[in-house]
């Protein structure tokens, strides 16, 4: 290979694995679909406001350290934004652009009066205490704090961060405001206004797409063999509900290896071992295989419910199943989703799959607004019944326009925004 081809070759591989050029193709595909013009497009594709703030941190060891961290809000048109803040050593830009994009599409997929935004630190949880970890989340929030507000910006959690970082960014939102504002994020304790099954929801999601989609295929879950690669709040809780529902649950994985049982892991005992440990090595009744080769298992139903680029263009030609529920952001590549495609394999596309998180999320910060707070049975059911409801639409779509799931869902998405732009048109 020549050094120009191998450069190419490289930057091709960069370009595959960056998520808002991923989005961005996926966005070009829904949009020739929908006919729509040139103009329309740059509004939907650009970012309504990307804010960058330095956050500059006491360490406990008496040392400073400045942290960065991003705030993007892609887009208002459907109402206040919604969406995460993660806190990882590998948070960039386009990443952050992304996911907001991402969660704009997820809203308006569901029919949540919400647009889409994404936050992040740059940092490694791990490393850090919980009080240098409590200073980063409270000066973080003080950074962005003009954009945020129960009708400007709503966070709730993502990666590495939780309840406890939810709790911290509302009561610092709320001490700056003088008053205290529960709507302000989602995702938090329920003694703070946080909604019962939220913390399940977007699993529960991922068991609900799991379902939807195996009747579109002929499948009973008690046929069906499952890989999920994670083990946190989606493919641990997605993993157990799936179980429960009769699914073979094959593989769980954590970021450090992957438990297999060919005859079907007990899930409960799996979570528990993992609960105890902190991780899944030493489980007993189980092989360990390394996280790369659990994706390349053959099953019936792959979750990836992990992180972003996990089924690229070096792998793709090695899944071995019939069915893709995405319960991670982005786990997919565009390049591999042509493959998949051609392959016939039937991917449900994390915009839709992993939407239950959201959802719920909008369900707390309803119970916020009003001060009246439901049942986890009441939850659960208008979970379901959203769900439901919108993968019956994505589905109804792809059978419209003959494409993909995830075309579908974008298409559909797309369209709602459009509609929105179109009854309120440019302020002059």
């Amino acid at each position: 290979m020549s050094q120009g081809t191998a450069v190419a070759a490289m930057r091709g591989q960069q370009d595959e694995f960056n998520p808002f050029l991923a989005m961005a193709q996926r966005f070009e595909t829904a949009a020739d679909h929908l006919e729509l013009d040139s103009g329309i497009r740059d509004v939907l594709r650009t970012p309504d406001r990307e804010l960058t703030v330095a956050i500059p941190i006491l360490m406990d060891d008496g040392s400073i350290r400045v942290f960065k961290g991003y705030r993007v809000q892609h887009n208002f048109l459907r109402g206040p934004c919604k969406g995460g803040i993660r806190f990882a050593p590998d948070v960039h830009l386009d990443e952050v652009r992304a996911l907001a994009a991402w969660m704009t599409w997820k809203c308006s997929v569901v029919g949540l009066p919400f647009g889409g935004a994404k936050g992040g630190v740059i940092c490694e949880p791990r490393e850090l205490s919980m009080g240098e970890l409590e200073r980063i989340t409270r000066r973080y929030t003080a950074s962005i704090l003009d954009i945020l507000g129960p009708d400007r910006d709503v966070p709730a959690p993502d990666m590495n961060t939780n309840e406890q970082t939810m709790a911290w960014i509302m009561d610092t939102y709320s001490m700056h405001m003088r008053r205290t504002a529960t709507g302000v994020v989602t995702g938090k304790p329920l003694g703070l206004g946080g909604s019962r099954g939220r913390r399940e929801a977007t699993g529960r999601g991922v068991m609900i797409s799991c379902r939807e989609a195996l009747k579109t295929i002929g499948m009973r879950p008690e046929d069906t063999r499952v890989v999920v690669q994670g083990s946190g709040n989606v493919g641990g809780i997605g993993a157990l509900l799936l179980h429960r529902e009769g699914y073979n649950v094959l593989s769980i994985s954590d970021m450090y290896g992957s438990v297999y049982n060919d005859q079907g892991l007990d899930v409960p005992a799996v979570m528990a071992w993992l609960r105890d440990k902190g991780r899944l090595e030493g489980y007993a009744d189980a092989d360990h295989l390394p996280n790369k080769e659990q994706l390349e298992l053959e099953c019936d139903l792959l979750v990836p419910a992990a992180t972003e680029n996990q089924i690229t263009s070096d792998n793709v030609d090695r899944i071995r199943t019939k069915l893709i529920v995405e319960g991670a952001n982005g786990p997919t590549t565009a390049v591999a989703d042509i493959e998949l495609e051609r392959r016939g394999i039937v991917v449900v596309p994390d915009i839709l799959a992993n939407a239950g998180g959201v959802t719920v999320s909008y369900f707390e910060w309803v119970q916020d607004r009003v001060g009246y707070f439901w049942t986890e049975e009441i939850v659960n059911s208008r979970l379901e019944q959203t769900m439901v409801t919108a993968f019956d639409e994505v589905h109804q779509t792809a059978r419209k326009y003959d494409v993909s799931m995830r075309t579908a869902a974008y298409i559909l998405a797309i369209d709602r925004v459009v509609s929105v732009y179109r009854m309120r048109g440019i302020l002059a």
